[in-house]
C-alpha cells in the first residue's frame, strides 16, 4: 500500500517497513520520508514497524493547492495512522516541522493510540518572536525564507542545507553528495507547498498545544542549530510539556538524521524499550 488517500483526496506516499510496534516517523522541511530511512532501517530491524510518509505537496506525494496548514496536515497523519491501521501502543516521532504534526495530533485527535512521543529538532512551541516569545525567530528573518525561495528557490536551498547541516569554511559534518541530495529533494516539492508550509511552522503557535502531551516526551535538540535555535523550541518545549526528557547534543546542528544519525537511532531505540 504505498498511498493512502486523505479525506480530502490528497493521495499521501508511504513506506512501511519491518513489524511490531508502530512507530511514526514525520520528515522536515523541506525533505521527505526518506530522511529517514537510517532511523528506519534500524527499527524495522529491531523488531518495530516503521512507519514514514512524504507530506502533501512534497516527495511523491499529491501536490494540491491547498492544505499546508496544521489542523489538515495533522489530519493527513491521522488518516496514514488509519490507513496503516495503528490503532494503539504507537510512537509519534517528529522532525523540525514534523515535530507540529505531533503537538497538533495530540491536541486536535486527543493523542489516539499513542503512548510516547519525541520531537527531534523541531521548531514545537513557537517559532515566531513576539513579545511573549523573546526567544522566538524575528518576522523579518521568516520572511526572507519566502522572499529567498520566490527570488531564485534552487540558489537559495543551496545556502540553506549548509546551516541545516552545519557546514563550515573547513570543516562539514556532511559530505558534498549528501548536501546534493537534499538540495534535489527540496526541488522535488512544489512551490505552493514549500512556501506555504513555512509560513505555517513559522508562523503557528503550538503552547496551547503542550498540555495535551499526556505521555512520555523525549526530545533533542542540537546547540548549535541554526535552523530552529534550540531556546526557540527545544528548551521551550521540554519546559512546557510535562512528562518530557530533554536531551541536547552540544555543538551539533540541526540535520541530525544524519550529522548525528547513529547517536539518534540509539536514543530512539533506548526511549522506545523503556517504554
Amino acid at each position: 500500500m504505498p498511498y493512502v488517500k486523505t479525506r480530502d483526496g490528497t493521495d499521501i506516499y508511504v513506506k512501511d517497513w519491518g513489524s511490531g510496534r508502530p512507530v511514526v516517523l514525520i520528515h522536515g522541511w523541506p525533505l521527505s520520508a526518506d530522511s529517514w530511512d537510517a532511523q528506519a532501517m534500524a527499527l524495522a530491524e529491531a523488531g518495530y514497524r516503521a512507519i514514514a510518509y512524504d507530506r502533501r505537496g512534497f516527495g511523491r506525494s499529491g501536490q494540491p493547492w491547498s492544505g499546508y496548514d496544521y489542523d489538515t496536515l495533522t489530519d493527513d497523519l491521522a488518516d496514514v495512522m488509519e490507513a496503516t491501521g495503528v490503532t494503539q501502543d504507537a510512537a509519534l516521532v517528529g522532525f523540525s516541522m514534523g515535530g507540529g504534526e505531533v503537538a497538533r495530533y495530540m491536541s486536535r485527535h486527543d493523542g489516539k493510540g499513542v503512548n510516547a512521543a519525541v520531537l527531534v529538532g523541531s521548531i514545537v512551541p513557537y517559532m515566531l518572536k513576539t513579545e511573549d516569545n523573546p526567544h522566538g525567530v524575528p518576522e523579518e528573518a521568516l520572511k526572507g525564507i519566502g522572499d529567498g525561495i520566490r527570488k531564485d528557490r534552487a540558489d537559495f536551498f543551496r545556502s540553506f542545507f549548509k546551516d541545516f547541516y552545519g557546514v563550515g569554511y573547513v570543516t562539514s559534518p556532511v559530505s558534498e553528495a549528501t548536501l546534493d541530495w537534499a538540495w534535489s529533494t527540496a526541488m522535488q516539492a512544489s512551490l505552493r507547498s514549500t512556501l506555504a508550509c513555512a509560513e505555517s511552522f513559522g508562523h503557528t503557535d503550538f503552547r496551547p498545544d503542550l498540555p495535551a502531551f499526556r505521555v512520555p516526551t523525549l526530545v533533542i535538540h542540537g546547540t548549535a542549530d541554526k535552523t530552529v535555535p534550540i531556546d526557540t523550541s527545544g528548551r521551550a518545549a521540554a519546559e512546557g510539556i510535562t512528562q518530557s526528557q530533554l536531551v541536547e547534543y552540544d555543538d551539533a546542528p540541526h540535520g541530525l538524521t544524519v550529522t548525528e544519525s547513529n547517536r539518534l537511532t540509539q536514543d530512539l531505540l533506548t526511549f522506545l524499550g523503556g517504554r
